[in-house]
């Protein structure tokens, strides 16, 4: 079914509720393993529809945050999605304590019994009220964010259309575009500050009512992180700060001799080039086409897949005003269909975008038969690894894109994948303190951010922008606000997806069929089970870092970059 034809229908939960009760009072009476089990698909039935509609909702306001009747239907769901989590949590204690357990883990596996039991902790009646009220915040973020109306070049430009101006070669004109992007962000900086106080507070109050001493513990259990802790994460932040740092700091002073500049201030980073960074040579249509005749010649498996996606129309790519910031793959349960959603706007970026989106959307595609909800997409750390390594994995076909401009491509990609893990990790340790220490005021939360700024980005100079020199970047980061945690789960995935990029430098057609096997496995495995599957190594293993990186390392020094110009 197209997206356009889906027709969306409030869900009522109120019948809801009373349909869940019978069910879970059949399931408690069932006398047999495959009696529950009947009982188990209804109840997946109805999940899938009512996931379905919030998530049609939330796609169509993204889209446009302007639109009034799904501005109503998300504040509907924002209100109750938690209750509706309430069912689940009923469902999942029914599951946990099931006579027939033995034979349900056989049938679904032991990953739905671990999501199960870490979600029972993170849940409780008694707040659904500071739920609600999170989810009221968020949402209050992404349209904030969404309403930026930039007056730069005689138009007026929401975030994502100043970005090309942000990549200009010319000096004058990028300086410009970053200070009037930073204004908006100025002007609203009282109101983000106290969105993200009402946010932790919240937070925290939940961690204390499930008896936790603070929110750290619940976001980890949020995240369902079953085969690592917080220790681990420390450790893997170590090594990124003692080996990655001084390799950025080198990447960063090449980056200041190929642009010719004394100084590399924070408005001259995104540019690659003095000649100005790779762009794909056409249109949005045209990017598309190509990306058909990629997926086609990539696998049978990805040819099926993105021509699902078109004949479907499930892909809203292009920038456009009052559309949330930023890109994202859904999952459309009731229809078995993935649904990407970006910000085309000229630059690099929408092939970066498509291809990581289409990671995600792939693997959805492969994992569709595995029918439950918990299965459809891995946790966040395993997701990103479809994610990332489909940018690596194509790109034999990203000449079709950019033609002579590919090498420039190649080099900037692999750079900024290399530059982006030292940031990454300063947004999780930045978590980390923030939920920490609830009740640090905005003041001290910014100095915080800037002092993780100087730990792993010391190249950054801000060239006395006062409001980024006093620690603001981070308000820009939207998962800080709406996905408490999720953001060590990039760096993680960004070097397993570094080890499949060195594997089809070797054996291309091999690293393909485990990527395939990886995907297909969805989320029926934890993070490090998926790891193994896909015949990589553990990312928090000091060996596999080094090696990893190394490599990468390696293939960027043998670029003369400065020909590139």
């Amino acid at each position: 079914m197209k997206f356009s034809e889906i027709i969306y229908q409030r869900p009522d939960l109120g019948s809801m509720k009373q349909e869940f009760s019978n069910l879970l009072q059949q399931f408690g009476s069932a006398t047999s393993s495959s009696a529950q089990m009947e009982v188990i698909d209804k109840i997946y039935q109805h999940r899938a529809h009512f996931e379905s509609m919030s998530n049609v909702a939330n796609i169509r306001n993204t889209i446009n945050t302007s639109d009034p009747f799904f501005e109503e239907e998300q504040n509907y769901f924002d209100i109750n999605y938690p209750i509706y989590l309430d069912l689940v949590s009923q469902f999942y204690k029914q599951l946990i304590d099931s006579s027939f357990r033995s034979e349900l883990e056989k049938k679904y596996g032991r990953q739905l019994f671990e999501i199960a039991k870490m979600t029972r902790k993170t849940f409780s009646p008694e707040i659904i009220h500071e739920l609600q009220h999170e989810n009221e915040l968020t949402t209050e973020y992404t349209k904030l964010i969404a309403s930026a109306e930039i007056e730069f070049d005689d138009k007026v430009l929401n975030l994502a259309g100043m970005v090309p101006y942000k990549l200009a070669s010319d000096r004058l004109t990028r300086k410009a575009a970053h200070e009037k992007t930073d204004e908006f962000f100025v002007e609203h900086s009282a109101e983000l500050d106290r969105i993200f106080d009402d946010l932790v507070k919240v937070r925290h109050t939940i961690a204390q009512k499930l008896g936790f001493e603070n929110f750290v513990t619940v976001g980890y259990m949020r995240m369902c992180r079953t085969d690592y802790d917080a220790e681990m994460v420390r450790g893997f932040r170590k090594m990124v700060e003692e080996k990655i740092v001084p390799l950025v700091t080198n990447l960063k002073e090449r980056q200041k001799k190929r642009l010719d500049l004394d100084t590399l201030m924070y408005y001259d980073e995104p540019l690659d080039y003095i000649s100005g960074n790779a762009q794909p040579k056409g249109s949005p249509e045209w990017i598309i086409n190509n990306a058909a005749k990629m997926y086609r010649e990539l696998s049978p498996e990805t040819g099926e897949f993105f021509q699902f996606m078109l004949d479907n129309e499930l892909m809203d790519l292009v920038n456009k005003p009052n559309k949330a910031s930023g890109g994202y793959c859904t999952f459309i349960s009731e229809n078995r269909s993935p649904f990407i959603f970006s910000n085309f706007n000229g630059t690099s970026n929408d092939i970066d975008v498509l291809t990581h989106e289409a990671g995600h959307a792939f693997q959805t595609f492969c994992s569709r038969h595995l029918g439950i909800e918990e299965y459809f997409f891995p946790t966040s750390e395993a997701a990103e690894i479809h994610s990332m390594s489909m940018e690596f994995l194509t790109w034999p076909w990203m000449n079709l894109f950019f033609d002579d401009l590919t090498e420039k491509y190649k080099f900037a990609h692999l750079s900024h994948s290399l530059i982006f893990l030292p940031y990454g990790v300063a947004v999780d340790e930045f978590q980390h303190h923030i939920y920490q220490y609830p009740d640090l005021t905005p003041a001290e939360r910014k100095s915080y951010w800037r002092s993780l700024e100087i730990k792993y980005l010391p190249h950054r100079v801000y060239e006395n922008n006062e409001y980024l020199e006093l620690g603001g970047f981070w308000q820009r980061q939207a998962h800080i606000y709406k996905h408490p945690f999720y953001y060590i789960d990039y760096t993680l995935a960004q070097i397993c997806a570094f080890q499949f990029w060195i594997k089809a430098n070797i054996d291309r057609d091999e690293a393909i069929k485990n990527y395939i096997r990886l995907c297909d496995e969805g989320g029926s495995k934890s993070f490090l089970e998926l790891v193994k599957i896909a015949k990589l190594d553990s990312p928090f293993e000091k060996q596999t870092f080094t090696n990893t990186v190394n490599a990468i390392n390696n293939w960027l020094a043998k670029v003369d970059d400065k020909a590139l110009n």
